[in-house]
């Protein structure tokens, strides 16, 4: 079998960690080892470096002196900026949804996902699941680019919680609002759908930027 080329391969193991840090297994601040990684993954340094170099643009890695490659620790500014580009994506897509799309569906096994780790307690878990409700309200825009760009953003928003110390905090309270957002779309009421998201992101990037202002 052969290999993949060289910028396929780079751009697979990019994703691979974008993936990573979206379900809070890199956490921010980490520090990435060559060594390891490129053994880990059976690669070689120039591939990795590329990979490195990709996420370093997107705002996912940094290179800090004396320590090397770290995962990001996002700043006020960057959530500020990424609340600014969630609530232009997904109240538009909301706004825009026929009532049968099948992202529905996906919004709706998040939920039923987000449930069960919630009866188990388990608020990382809770946490993927309410990423992936969210990213299943990009798929109703049916926009490949915006469902890549999503991609980003969530791996940038996942680093700024993964700041925070309390997680049931974070993303208990989203659950049943995400299944109230469901039945104003299936409803047919699409404005007050984008309209109820619009107030919960707002009230979410409060939270966070409060949160972190009290841990520093």
């Amino acid at each position: 079998m052969r290999e993949p080329a060289e910028p396929v391969l780079s751009e697979m193991i990019a994703q691979a960690l974008r993936q990573k840090i979206i379900a809070g297994e890199l956490l921010p601040g980490a520090r990435l080892s060559e060594r390891e990684l490129t053994s880990q993954l059976d690669i070689s340094r120039n591939t990795l470096r590329e990979v490195f170099r990709l996420l370093t643009q997107e705002g996912l890695l940094r290179y800090q002196p004396n320590r090397g490659v770290c995962v990001a620790v996002p700043k006020d500014a960057d959530i500020i900026d990424i609340y600014r580009i969630r609530r232009l994506i997904e109240c538009d897509a909301l706004r825009n949804a026929y009532p049968y799309h099948p992202a529905i569906t996906m919004m709706e096994r998040a939920v039923d996902d987000a449930r069960r780790a919630l009866r188990d307690e388990d608020w990382g878990e809770v946490g993927t699941a309410n990423m992936q409700f969210h990213a299943a309200i990009v798929a109703l825009s049916d926009s490949e680019r915006l469902m890549r760009l999503y991609q980003h953003i969530s791996a940038e928003l996942r680093l700024a919680f993964g700041q925070l110390a309390d997680k049931e905090m974070l993303h208990s309270p989203y659950v049943e609002k995400n299944a109230g957002i469901i039945l104003l779309l299936k409803a047919g009421e699409n404005d007050n759908a984008a309209a109820t998201l619009e107030t919960y992101l707002n009230i979410s990037e409060r939270t966070i930027l409060a949160a972190l202002a009290r841990s520093r």
